[in-house]
């Protein structure tokens, strides 16, 4: 029989790249995902088992029903500006749900997780690149949140022998080289995918840019923007570490490189016959001039290089938007 893997939040933009990547490496991802964002035409590699962490219930009846080895926690509730409105949301769901799926686990005696982490957790930088010695300073609800489900995670690790591996991502983006799944929220958030609806629908107006007056070489903000199939690939990695090491581990996963709102908007526009016009909003509350990774430790201690760079990145986002009824569906939105 294949080893099977839990994969909650399956049914999403980063979760179904890993569902793909897993099939391909011999196993067998079983989705679990209550479908509120992700989406059913998405989990194409494996079984789907509709859920919630915030039902135990629902837990205990998938970890009977399969021979799980691991599990990999993509799911979550992940808008910035919803978290500040709505933080018992965010609470609730991340931090309360990670803690359902640990006692799950522990019941069933399954031992493996990789966490879904974020840059968030960061706050606004003291330095860059950052490295994951870097003080944890989260400034919104949602960074809070990934950081409490971090700490309990490290808490049962250090209790129970769990082994967990969270991984802390910068601006993932990009999508399946393929064209069977790609990015589509709803709604929309982020910046590459909202530039590229605009290139290809000029009846959504211009896309808005936020700040141009940032202490950066062209007065936007920079991003590390790190490619989704890096991603599912730097998750591999994390299962095979932790078959010989025991224990908590966290690592970042960004370039290195640094691209300015202003640089992703410019490439873009080359791909795009020079659409879409673009107009500029006042800085948003919260959003940090620069936040560049220093992957050095994953490098290092995974073995994990991104093979992708921003121009790969955004040639496969526009040939999936190009192809896709259901990004076209998702609506953007002003909280990239």
């Amino acid at each position: 029989m294949k080893p099977h893997v839990l994969v909650c939040g399956g049914a999403g933009y980063i979760g179904s790249h890993m569902c793909k990547r897993l099939a391909r490496a011999g196993l067998v991802p079983v989705t679990f995902d209550n479908l509120a964002t992700g989406h059913r035409s998405a989990v194409q590699w494996g079984p789907l088992e509709i859920g919630d962490l915030l039902h135990p219930a629902d837990l205990s009846a998938v970890f009977a029903r399969y021979p799980l080895q691991a599990v990999l926690h993509f799911a979550a509730r992940s808008l910035v500006g919803e978290s500040a409105r709505e933080p018992a949301l965010y609470l609730r769901n991340n931090v309360t749900g990670t803690l359902n799926l640990l006692d799950a686990m522990r019941s069933a005696g399954v031992g493996k997780l990789v966490f879904s982490s974020t840059a968030a957790v960061y706050g606004n930088p003291l330095y860059t690149p950052i490295d994951e010695a870097h003080p944890a300073q989260p400034i919104n609800p949602y960074g809070l949140s990934k950081w409490l489900a971090e700490q309990q995670i490290r808490a049962y690790c250090e209790a129970y022998g769990l082994r967990a591996v969270c991984l802390r991502y910068f601006n993932a983006a990009g999508a399946d080289a393929d064209g069977e799944t790609g990015e589509a929220h709803e709604p929309e958030t982020h910046l590459i995918p909202n530039i590229i609806r605009a290139a290809l629908t000029p009846s959504l107006g211009p896309v808005k840019l936020f700040g141009n007056d940032y202490p950066t070489a062209d007065g936007t903000c920079v991003r590390d923007y790190i490619h989704v199939e890096d991603l599912a690939q730097a998750h591999l990695l994390a299962l095979d570490y932790m078959n010989g090491q025991a224990g908590f581990h966290v690592f970042n996963l960004g370039t290195g490189q640094g691209n300015s709102v202003a640089e992703v908007l410019a490439q873009c526009q080359a791909l795009c016959a020079g659409a879409p016009a673009s107009e500029t909003q006042p800085r948003r509350p919260g959003d940090p001039a620069t936040l560049v990774a220093s992957a050095t430790l994953a490098r290092e201690t995974l073995g994990w290089t991104p093979r992708h760079g921003l121009d790969s990145i955004l040639r496969s986002a526009l040939r999936w938007h190009q192809g896709s009824a259901t990004a076209a569906a998702c609506p953007p939105t002003a909280d990239r």
